[in-house]
This record gives structure tokens, sequence and C-alpha cells, in this order.
């Protein structure tokens, strides 16, 4: 069982910098195991290049990031797949020729698995039951045969989030994924990632602007504008916290 007061995820002084351009300055936070940590804060206020930190397709300027424990900031981006960090994309990262479940196939071989075309043609069976059981969780277990490509963007999103969790993550990093899902989608995605946490002790990371979400399944957020923290704590602070309220000034409602 985890120790749920010891963090996963440990972001301690993180910064990036791209030429004279600081994206990321001196941020700290931690992610406590089985929780729904929420990073969010106007556009351009650094959270995806914090994700790409953390998923380690950025290498930091300065600061560390630790994983359980370890420390990973230089780590490889496959590196922290075998530890159990997952992530999905701001712009849909899918095989749109390969079929739903070839898609979600491809997850369970994160671990290093050679010769993937022919694992595909002869799948190991209970990786092609996981797959199916994730493909029934999400909705798609109707469509396992249909191209990707083909899906409409709601079902793409799922479809990345199953692949997501064919890797049996303790982390899961989600970068939007609520962005253009329609209302009834973001309450399939809110049980979802509900039930993630309270069932499976899955630990969530999202950076969310869609404050519905964000606001019904976070336990802790943490703010940021350009580049810095400017608040942390859980969504009844947040929503009445002076500096995330101005830093949201015409970029739409907390409570939206």
């Amino acid at each position: 069982m985890n120790d749920q007061t010891q963090a996963l995820l440990s972001i301690d002084g993180l910064t990036v910098r791209f030429g004279g351009l600081t994206a990321v300055d001196d941020l700290s936070f931690q992610v406590l195991p089985g929780r729904i940590h929420a990073l969010i804060g106007p556009n351009g206020a650094g959270k995806s290049t914090t994700f790409n930190c953390i998923s380690r397709y950025y290498d930091p300027t300065g600061g560390a990031i630790s994983f359980a424990g370890a420390d990973v900031t230089r780590h490889r981006a496959a590196d922290m797949a075998a530890l159990g960090v997952a992530r999905t994309f701001q712009n849909l990262e899918l095989f749109n020729d390969l079929t739903v479940e070839e898609n979600v196939l491809l997850g369970t071989y994160s671990y290093g698995a050679r010769g993937l075309a022919r694992l595909l043609r002869r799948p190991v069976a209970a990786n092609r039951e996981f797959a199916h059981h994730l493909l029934e969780r999400v909705g798609l277990i109707d469509f396992l045969d249909a191209r990707a490509g083909g899906l409409d963007f709601g079902r793409q999103k799922m479809l990345e989030l199953a692949r997501a969790l064919a890797i049996k993550p303790r982390l899961l990093l989600l970068d939007e994924p609520a962005a253009g899902l329609r209302n009834r989608e973001i309450d399939k995605l809110d049980g979802i990632l509900t039930d993630l946490a309270s069932r499976e002790g899955v630990t969530v990371l999202l950076v969310e602007h869609v404050m519905q979400l964000v606001m019904s399944i976070s336990d802790r957020i943490t703010v940021m504008s350009f580049g810095h923290k400017i608040a942390e704590g859980p969504p009844a602070e947040i929503r009445s916290d002076a500096r995330v309220i101005e830093a949201y000034l015409g970029k739409g409602n907390l409570d939206e």
C-alpha cells in the first residue's frame, strides 16, 4: 500500500530557459500518491513545458525531478514509461492508420518490446484481454476494428487515454484531456479519473483549462503564471484566491 504522506512526484526548483526566455522559473510542488493534482494557469504560464520536463521530453536548465524517491532529472522518456509514468498530449499522438485495438495493444508493449508489427499480428492473449477491458472502460469496445483516424475527436481523446492506461501507470500525466470535449464527455472523463484515483490508487497530474473538471475532481491545485507558481491549495481556496482571480481576469471564470 502506498504511503499517502510521501510524495510520489517532487518538483524542486525547476527552471527552463529557451535562449533568453524563461518558460519555468524556480517551480516547486509535490504530488501525493493516489491523488488528483491539477496544474493550471493562463496560456503561456509554463504548464506544458513543466509536463515535458516531467515526462523527459525536455531537459530542465535547473532544478530536480524525483519520482518515487529517486532522482529522474536526466532519465530518458522511455525510462519514465518503464517506471510507470504515462501521458497524453495536447495534440493527439495516435497511430491513425492502426485500429483502435492495435493502438491500445501498442501501449501494453511500452516496456521495450521489439517487433511490434509481429506482436500486433499475434498479440499475447492477456494483453488483448486487458486492452478490451480498457476500451470497455472508456466506451470504445464497439470500435475495436475502426481506424483510429476515423474516430471523432471525443473518441480519439478517450482512445489516447486508454492507450496511456495500458502501461498500468503509477502516475498519469494528462495534458488538457477535456479540451474540445462536450459536456457529457467531460462528465464521463470525470468519472473515469475519479475512479482511477479513488479505487485503483493511480496518481493523476493534469494540465487543464476546463475549470468545471478541475474544480470537480482535484484534490489539490497548483497555479502558474508567467513561469512562476502563484498559488497552491485545495479547490475551495484556489477559487477565492485573489492572485488566481487576477491572473485569470479576461480569460474566463474559474467556475466555468
